[in-house]
């Protein structure tokens, strides 16, 4: 983190108005000696205030934050807001660019690659230049994911438990504003690489979201993103609550834990689940069938639940090898 970005942009984030640029990432290839990969970046500054950034394409084949945000640039006007609101909508714009989760250039995950490295690839760049220029200069930060193309999760939001009450107290404030019909609290076994992980180390603010997922984008999801993200920036203090936001729907809060909230598949073959989204499961009670198709005279693997909960997340491609999540639970 001591070296200085190579990642360059046009956009001085202290001038007022409405700027749209690329972050230019150095990519020497053959077709390109000194040639850089663009990634779409705007900035609406109304004087002093709030800061917030708005991410989404951290992992590419999650689409439904790409097009909320997209949308937002587009529409958002600097006299609507005070301070600043930053979006960067395809933020690993090789993967976003591919559809996969992971950059096609260097096979990285941007969400296990914090805090990158000025030096390093181009994954480790863009997580570099995120960690040591874009969150420090803000309060609060909104990463917008989904289950991409191998997940499919009940529209959420999450914070992690933070060790800073004030910030834990901050960030559940957020994710209540956002009213997601689901949220909930990371506990256990801290992720390090994570975006959130990269803002508790720069003292702000950190809301995901898992808004459905499946590799594509529908209208329910879109809809709660959008909403979800006025009320958001509403509580931050950045815009006005329009009236048609202001009314609180019903929102489950919950928890997840460390391994036993998650299933896994113990062998390889074709996935039938037992359960659904929004299931209550018991301990014990089995989750799925994994069927050995190449050698049907066996019988399949049973996938089972290590505790009792809520359905939250489910696998979507029905082949699996060992070692794929199939479910995940939440308890409230």
């Amino acid at each position: 983190m001591t070296a200085a970005t190579r990642i360059a942009t046009e956009v001085d984030f202290e001038r007022d108005g409405r700027q749209t640029d690329f972050l230019r990432l150095p990519h020497s290839v053959d077709r390109s000696a000194y040639g850089w990969i663009p990634i779409p970046i705007v900035c609406l500054r109304n004087g002093p205030g709030p800061r917030v950034l708005l991410m989404a394409g951290n992992h590419g084949d999650e689409f439904e934050g790409q097009v909320a945000l997209t949308k937002l640039a587009h529409s958002l006007r600097p006299e609507q807001i005070v301070g600043r609101v930053i979006i960067l909508p395809m933020a690993n714009a090789p993967a976003a660019r591919a559809g996969r989760r992971n950059s096609p250039v260097d096979g990285l995950n941007l969400n296990r690659s914090f805090p990158g490295d000025a030096n390093g690839s181009p994954t480790a760049m863009i997580a570099h230049y995120i960690e040591s220029v874009l969150l420090p200069q803000c309060d609060a930060v909104i990463d917008v994911h989904s289950g991409g193309q191998s997940l499919h999760y009940v529209p959420s939001t999450h914070i992690r438990r933070s060790p800073d009450p004030d910030r834990f107290a901050r960030a559940s404030a957020v994710m209540e504003a956002f009213n997601a019909p689901y949220s909930w609290v990371f506990e256990g076994a801290r992720e390090t690489r994570a975006l959130n992980a990269a803002a508790e180390r720069c003292g702000i603010v950190a809301l995901g979201t898992e808004l459905c997922g499946g590799g594509t984008v529908t209208p329910r999801a879109l809809r709660i993103a959008e909403r979800g993200l006025r009320r958001a920036l509403a509580h931050l203090g950045v815009m006005r609550l329009d009236a048609a936001d202001a009314e609180t729907l019903p929102s489950r809060r919950m928890q997840v834990g460390g391994f036993p909230f998650y299933v896994y598949a113990q062998d390889e073959g074709v996935f039938e689940p037992l359960v659904g989204l929004e299931d209550e499961v018991k301990a014990g009670q089995t989750a799925a069938l994994i069927h050995p198709v190449e050698t049907p005279w066996r019988a399949p693997q049973e996938a089972e639940f290590a505790r009792a909960g809520t359905v939250v997340c489910a696998r979507v491609p029905g082949r699996v090898e060992r070692g794929d999540c199939l479910f995940h639970l939440a308890v409230d």
